[in-house]
């Protein structure tokens, strides 16, 4: 991913960030504190990296298929950290993506799919918002069938203020096509949701 300081304004982002920590009564004036505003700004830079990339770039290496008749195509339990953009905290989780191929048509590799996810969950999301982004990109770049995404994961707005439902988890799927119209091929996509943490 794109180093955060060579994309966003960061010396601004830290005059920010020291100004919101004082606004919050919160020094940044002893040793241990005096670089918390620019370490702050570089890990939210680091974490918001994805709205400075296109996420669907990965899908334009693809490879030859292998036979005429490809099964489901998923990799499952790929880690994620992405940012509530409710309250800029964050939520991290495992996502499995699958789709299911055109006979015929190319394919691409599993570590494309682990770094779509990724970069889209690097922005300011909703988890909602990210299984949508997953399966209309691959629809959009890829000759498929059907295509799925299923996320659980855990939200610090819910887990550690507001509610505080410690372990409480949030579970999405999103299904296209044949993986939503095929009672058995639904069956099979939703068999890969990751188990909890």
């Amino acid at each position: 991913m794109t180093t955060p300081a060579n994309t966003a304004d960061l010396a601004r982002a830290v005059e920010h960030a020291a100004g919101l920590l004082a606004a919050l009564g919160i020094p940044c004036d002893t040793e241990s504190t005096a670089a918390t505003p620019r370490r702050m700004a570089k890990a939210l830079a680091e974490l918001t990296a994805g709205v400075r990339l296109d996420p669907a770039r990965h899908l334009a290496v693809t490879f030859p298929p292998e036979g005429e008749r490809a099964g489901l195509i998923a990799a499952v339990d790929v880690p994620f950290t992405a940012l509530c953009e409710h309250h800029v905290l964050p939520f991290t989780g495992r996502a499995a993506v699958a789709y299911l191929p055109t006979p015929g048509a190319r394919i691409v590799g599993l570590s494309k799919l682990a770094r779509l996810v990724q970069e889209f969950a690097a922005r300011p999301q909703v988890q909602e918002r990210l299984g949508q982004q997953v399966v209309d990109a691959l629809g959009a770049h890829l000759d498929i069938q059907g295509a799925g995404c299923l996320i659980r994961s855990q939200h610090a707005c819910m887990t550690a203020r507001g509610a505080r439902a410690h372990g409480a988890a949030m579970v999405t799927t999103h299904l296209t096509g044949a993986l939503h119209a095929d009672l058995a091929r639904r069956a099979e996509v939703l068999a890969l949701m990751p188990p909890p943490a």
